[in-house]
């Protein structure tokens, strides 16, 4: 565990998500408090046709019983990345519980996080064109996220 747990604020612009959520799980099983701002600006490595299309399958998934009981699964910005987070904490563990719950994610930058010192992971950032990668943004507004 940490010795001084802290708040950190990450900023999301151009940013890998799966290597950013790893590094956001570490920091949260570590005791710090962690909000990541500009959702909408994380990217997605691969073929743009192919994510947007594996994820219309994910959003397939539902209850053959009883499809309104779940599982729901989300479509803005800042809920797709924080159930990636999740999916990298041990969240049946009271250490995962309390992890994500130290969490706080968001489309822009709320008031009052403007002027705050804001973190970036160097491992996380992207190396090739942004052309080359899907945007959250793009990803939420194709399977029904409206601003």
């Amino acid at each position: 565990m940490a010795d001084q747990a802290q708040s950190v604020i990450v900023d999301g612009t151009n940013l890998l998500a799966g290597r950013l959520s790893s590094n956001v799980a570490k920091l949260l099983l570590q005791g710090n408090h962690v909000t990541i701002i500009n959702c909408e600006k994380i990217l997605i490595s691969g073929n743009r046709r192919n994510i947007i299309q594996n994820y219309k399958n994910f959003l397939g998934i539902s209850s053959i019983l009883h499809p309104e009981h779940g599982p729901y699964h989300p479509r803005r910005p800042d809920t797709i990345i924080a159930r990636m987070i999740r999916g990298m904490l041990p969240r049946k563990k009271p250490s995962g519980t309390a992890a994500l719950r130290r969490l706080r994610t968001y489309v822009g930058v709320p008031s009052g996080m403007g002027t705050s010192k804001k973190t970036s992971f160097d491992s996380a950032k992207i190396t090739r064109p942004i052309a080359n990668y899907t945007s959250m943004s793009d990803l939420a507004q194709e399977v029904g996220w409206n601003r």
